[in-house]
């Protein structure tokens, strides 16, 4: 299965806002960092706040956040939210009135599909985005923001866990 670019920049955008842990960044700051069409981004972005997983902050300062903590983003969520059809062949789309396949009647690949589609889910629903940006040192850094602070076992001189 190939995930749309919608949902794609979707990801980004909340990666982006669960690893940056200081002020609010505008739409212009993810569109540029991720090199993005900001209208695009704009739109993905409203669905986000639609969907309560992005607040935005008007304002001389205002920008954008997480709507909800990371930990309470599971990322198949947001994959169901952001994906418009999830059908991976045309046969499991919406049923049809004729068959768009000859087979249709007695093909049992669509069920086969429909089960692999569910077992991809479900494995995502273990996931939240939290356990996605758990390198946040590091992908700080390669976004090119702000190192967020180290976590207390590293003040004291240990290596931050990367596991």
């Amino acid at each position: 299965m190939r995930l749309s670019s919608y949902t794609d920049y979707a990801l980004r955008v909340l990666m982006y806002l669960a690893v940056r842990q200081e002020g609010l960044p505008t739409i212009s700051d993810i569109a540029q960092v991720y090199g993005i069409s900001k209208n695009h981004l704009m739109k993905v972005v409203h669905d986000l706040g639609r969907g309560g997983y992005v607040e935005t902050v008007r304002g001389r300062n205002g920008g954008l956040r997480l709507g909800r903590p990371a930990e309470q983003i599971r990322i198949g969520d947001v994959i169901r939210y952001t994906e418009e059809d999830m059908a991976i062949v045309d046969c499991m789309g919406a049923l049809q009135a004729s068959p768009i396949c000859r087979l249709s009647p007695a093909c049992n690949l669509r069920t086969a599909l429909h089960e692999a589609l569910q077992a991809f889910l479900a494995v995502l629903d273990d996931y939240t985005l939290a356990d996605i940006v758990r390198h946040r040192r590091s992908m700080a850094s390669l976004l090119g923001l702000p190192q967020p602070p180290l976590p207390h076992t590293a003040a004291r001189g240990e290596a931050e866990p990367e596991s």
